[in-house]
């Protein structure tokens, strides 16, 4: 089994990207899309409806910070073991990294469920009915996030140990489930009841819930890295501690990202639910390019810890180089999209004129920064496969608090609404620069000092 594994250190750079990357990026927009069809299903409803799950939707996007601590601990220390050909010291990050997600997912669904009420009122929606939708979706998912956590890590398992191809097809399967029941639940159809916002909730959890069972029969079949591991045993404190210390500056990170973007959306609710449902389904459409770079950046993660791990430093250069060079192009792209499909893509998810004309302006204003998101995104991925995941928390989370600022200062001028979302774009932009400029530089002190 090792040599199945063994291409991400040898043959084509680029081939070796490239196949390891599409069945991630496929993963990705699979995982994004539990979301966005869930909004496109909940627009039928109503702006209303997509302000409730958008804002609940802060709080799962907050999990990913938790999820993030064994996910990335999970995929480095994998990768760089499996490039070390060490299976014994793989088995470890893998049982460590699902024990720590069971237990996040159980405590984060446990403080949602208690605190639900005062985690919702935080964004002062103002429209009682909303509200309560809100919490509804909020305790529902809840009840899920096990699921919700422990799918990620699967994926990222796989990822490091070279099998991306086996979580693209489990969480593509997923998502067709959620496709089939959104329409029965949101909407209602045949003997099904209309549910709302509730029924979105439901889809996803039962959804995601038949995806963990896939893994679980996946991982049962892969005894290579899965074999006697025991998630009842104890964890071993000193593995606990290597995990943490790869995930917790990505997870800080990721934590305060959503905390500045809800911060963000309290500036953004001064201009009404519309404003509101027209920034979640503007993000939801600029993951067109975020996570096709995501899926860069897991593989780049994955290639480059692989080698790293094998000293094989040429191709450590080379891949990032190729890396670069493809994701500019997916940047590229998505800007000219944005520039002239934002109002056919807008149109899809709302049929409210006011929402579509605020949608167009959101798309080419945040257009300008995509390639510089891709940059940026991809970059994190090479640090991470380094092991080295705290400088891009650092340019993260700079940049990211400037936002609030940068939004308060813009919008109070003639630019209104508009000035948040350049304070969106101006700060992508920066993120890309900084960080492929302090990799560069970096990288090359880190050969010099092996």
């Amino acid at each position: 089994m090792m040599e199945k594994t063994a291409h991400l250190t040898e043959g084509s750079i680029a081939k070796t990207l490239f196949k390891l990357a599409l069945p991630i990026m496929g993963t990705s927009f699979v995982q994004m899309s539990y979301s966005l069809i869930d909004m496109l299903w909940v627009g039928r409803i109503g702006t209303g409806a997509v302000a409730a799950v958008g804002t609940a939707g802060f709080y799962t996007w907050l999990a990913n910070a938790f999820i993030l601590i064994p996910k990335i601990g999970a995929e480095v220390g994998v990768a760089q073991a499996t490039g070390q050909k060490d299976m014994v010291e793989v088995k470890k990050h893998v049982k460590h990294s699902i024990q720590m997600g069971i237990f996040l997912a159980l405590i984060y669904g446990l403080v949602m469920i208690i605190f639900r009420k005062g985690l919702i009122g935080f964004f002062n929606l103002g429209d009682e009915e909303i509200i309560l939708a809100a919490i509804d979706y909020l305790v529902i998912v809840s009840l899920g996030f096990v699921f919700f956590f422990i799918n990620p890590i699967f994926t990222s398992i796989f990822n490091g140990y070279g099998d991306s191809k086996s979580p693209f097809v489990i969480n593509s399967i997923g998502l067709v489930i959620n496709v089939i029941l959104d329409p029965l639940l949101i909407i209602g159809i045949g003997p099904f009841p209309r549910l709302g916002v509730i029924g979105a909730a439901i889809a996803t959890i039962l959804s995601q819930a038949i995806a963990t069972l896939l893994f679980v029969i996946k991982a049962r079949k892969t005894s290579v890295i899965f074999s006697d591991i025991s998630l009842f045993h104890k964890p071993d404190l000193l593995h606990i501690r290597v995990i943490v210390k790869l995930g917790l500056p990505v997870a800080v990170q990721s934590g305060l990202f959503t905390i500045i973007s809800m911060i963000v959306a309290r500036i953004i609710a001064m201009w009404g639910p519309t404003a509101i449902a027209v920034q979640k389904i503007g993000s939801q459409i600029e993951a067109i390019s975020w996570m096709s770079a995501g899926g860069f950046q897991s593989a780049m993660s994955a290639f480059i810890g692989q080698n790293y791990g094998a000293r094989k430093w040429e191709r450590v250069d080379k891949g990032y180089t190729i890396g670069m060079i493809i994701v500019s192009f997916i940047g590229v792209f998505a800007t000219v999209l944005f520039f002239f499909g934002s109002r056919t893509l807008f149109s899809i998810f709302v049929q409210e004129e006011e929402a579509i004309l605020y949608g167009i302006q959101y798309l080419k204003i945040v257009g300008f920064s995509q390639l510089f998101m891709c940059i940026e995104i991809t970059t994190a991925g090479a640090f991470n496969g380094l092991g080295r995941t705290t400088p891009p928390s650092i340019v993260d989370i700079v940049f990211n608090s400037l936002r609030i600022p940068s939004a308060l200062i813009l919008s109070s001028t003639s630019l209104g609404i508009n000035g948040i979302w350049w304070a969106l774009s101006i700060t992508s932009i920066m993120k890309g620069v900084v960080l492929a400029m302090w990799y560069i530089i970096s990288c090359n002190k880190y050969k010099e000092e092996l």
